[in-house]
C-alpha cells in the first residue's frame, strides 16, 4: 500500500523511536498524529524538542495505550497505525511486571482490537529481538523459538501473540516488525550504548557496565524507522514477523571499547553488580537474520556493517557531546 493520502497514527510517538519515526513522517509529507502518554506537565516527550514546523504540522493526542476508550478515539479517522508505546527498560520489568502486561499485552490488545472494529488498513505492531532470548542458532531467523526470558520479554511475547492472532482470527491486517537493538540520538541511558557514551562524555575514566561478553546486533535509529515504512508499505508483510537488524554481530565489550576510540578516550571498564542481569535471564547472543526483511519489503541496513556501525556510533556520540543533550542525562548514576 501507498501511504501517500492516508492519516497515520504513531503510538508512543513521544519516545525514542518513535519521535524519529514521527518528525521522517512529517517531513515526507504525511498526516500524522501523536499518541503521547498523558502528563499533567503537557509534555510531549522527545517532540517537544522537535523543529516548530513539524510540531505545527502534528495532531498529537494525549492519552494512555492501556485505557480501550482512549485509544478507540485516537484511532478514529486513522488508516495506518504503527505500534510503538511500550515499557522496554529490562530492570523495571525485575521490580514491576504487572504493568509490562498491562502496557504491552493489554495496550496491543486495545489497538489490534480498535483496528478490527475501526476497520483500520493497516497495522505494524513492534515487536523486539528480546523475545529470541539467547540464540539458539545464528543468524536468528523469525523461525527462531521465543524465550521469556524476562518479564519484559515476556509481555512483549504476549503482546506480539495477540498481535498476530488478530491477523488469524479476524483477517486484521497486521504485520510484526521485530527490531534488534536499536541505538541513536535520544536513546534513554537505561540502555548500553548511551550508558556508555554519556560516562565518557561526563569526563569519567571507569566505565560501570554489566555483562561485557554478551554479543549484540545493532541496528541505527534511522534504519529502524526506514524498516517501519517498508513493513507498512509491503502488502506480503501482512501477517508476517519481519526482523530489523544490522546483519552484524559485536560484543558490548567490544563496543564500549569502540566507542572509547571514537571519543578518543581512554578508560577502563569495570563490572558494576547492580547491572548485571540474573544468570538465567540474560541474553547472550543476539545476531539477526535479515534477509525476510530484503524479501517482502526490500529495506536493507545502511549502517548494517562494522564501518557502518562506527558511522552511526559517531552520530550517536555526537549528538550526545551536545551540552545541552547531555546535561539531560544523569551519567553518574544506574537507571534501572
Amino acid at each position: 500500500m501507498q501511504l501517500k493520502g492516508k492519516r497515520i497514527l504513531v503510538t508512543g510517538a513521544d519516545g525514542f523511536i518513535g519521535s524519529h519515526l514521527t518528525e521522517h513522517l512529517v517531513r515526507q509529507g504525511h498526516n500524522v498524529r501523536a499518541f503521547v502518554l498523558y502528563n499533567s506537565f503537557n509534555s510531549w516527550g522527545w517532540l517537544d524538542e522537535s523543529e516548530a514546523a513539524i510540531k505545527d504540522s502534528l495532531d498529537v493526542f494525549a492519552g494512555d495505550i492501556r485505557d480501550p476508550h482512549g485509544v478507540r478515539t485516537a484511532m478514529k479517522d486513522c488508516d495506518v497505525v504503527l505500534h510503538l508505546a511500550a515499557l522496554i527498560a529490562i530492570p523495571y520489568s525485575y521490580h514491576s511486571p504487572d504493568t509490562y502486561v498491562d502496557t504491552n499485552v493489554k495496550g496491543t490488545l486495545n489497538v489490534v482490537q480498535a483496528a478490527r472494529d475501526l476497520g483500520v488498513e493497516r497495522v505494524v505492531h513492534t515487536s523486539t529481538s528480546e523475545v529470541y532470548g539467547t540464540a539458539r542458532f545464528v543468524p536468528i531467523t523469525e523461525e527462531h523459538p521465543l524465550q521469556g526470558q524476562s518479564p519484559y520479554s515476556a509481555s512483549k511475547i504476549g503482546a506480539d501473540q495477540i498481535a498476530t492472532s488478530f491477523h488469524l482470527s479476524f483477517g486484521t491486517p497486521v504485520s510484526v516488525i521485530r527490531p534488534f537493538n536499536t541505538y541513536g540520538p535520544r536513546q534513554s541511558a537505561r540502555a548500553v550504548i548511551p550508558t556508555i557514551i554519556t560516562q565518557i562524555a561526563a569526563g569519567a575514566r571507569e566505565i560501570r557496565l554489566g555483562a561485557t561478553h554478551p554479543t549484540r546486533d545493532f541496528n541505527y535509529v534511522q534504519d529502524t524507522v526506514r524498516g517501519f515504512l517498508a513493513v507498512a508499505q509491503s502488502d506480503a508483510a501482512i501477517g508476517q514477523v519481519v526482523n530489523v537488524g544490522s546483519n552484524y554481530e559485536i560484543s558490548i565489550g567490544d563496543t564500549a571499547r569502540l566507542i572509547a576510540q571514537l571519543m578518543d578516550s581512554d578508560v577502563e571498564i569495570l563490572s558494576d553488580e547492580q547491572r548485571l542481569r540474573p544468570a538465567g535471564s540474560e541474553v547472550e547472543r543476539l545476531w539477526a537474520d535479515n534477509s525476510r526483511a530484503k524479501a517482502l519489503t526490500g529495506w536493507v541496513p545502511e549502517y548494517g556493517s562494522p564501518d557502518g556501525f562506527a558511522r552511526g556510533l559517531a552520530e550517536t556520540i555526537d549528538w550526545f557531546r551536545d551540552p545541552r543533550n547531555l546535561g539531560r542525562y544523569k551519567a553518574g548514576r544506574y537507571n534501572i
